[in-house]
């Protein structure tokens, strides 16, 4: 990947509705080049999608609590099916399996508090080998989906 590359990944990710000409303008090139780079990127796997950021508190999910996951089994097969089931719960928008303790970090969005509470209690603390759940209400958030850095920086 040379500068280049890094100049168009740095545009798409600001602006991913560019149209190939103006993103050529942006980067210096021709629209055919840029074209090409774009599509080459594609296929190796550095642009793997391009999708519409939605403001959440327009869908009515403006709450949002981070849950760290303490498993009280932490073999193979309980962890994949943990995985596999807040994989399947749609207000889970982030999940991240870590290193010591917690075990994990889910990112959850509903509408208010008593939505959160019914899905803690419901589905949350009845995945497979879930020992703990501790959760942090979000107060307030300032960076949103900022754009990977480019410079390697």
């Amino acid at each position: 990947m040379d500068a280049l590359d890094r100049k168009i990944l740095a545009e798409l990710q600001v602006d991913g509705r560019l149209s190939v000409t103006d993103l050529a303008a942006r980067v210096g090139l021709t629209v055919s080049p840029a074209h090409r780079r774009v599509r080459d990127l594609e296929a190796a796997g550095a642009i793997v999608g391009y999708r519409a950021v939605v403001d959440p508190k327009v869908l009515g999910l403006g709450f949002e609590a981070l849950v760290f996951v303490t498993m009280k089994q932490e073999d193979r097969a309980t962890l994949l099916a943990f995985e596999e089931s807040v994989t399947a719960i749609p207000n889970v928008l982030l999940a991240q399996r870590l290193f010591g303790d917690p075990d994990y970090l889910l990112r959850v969005r509903t509408t208010d508090l008593d939505a959160y509470a019914r899905l803690e209690d419901d589905v949350l603390s009845a995945l497979p080998g879930v020992q703990r759940l501790n959760s942090t209400l979000v107060m307030k958030s300032f960076v949103h989906d900022r754009p990977y850095p480019t410079d390697r920086g």
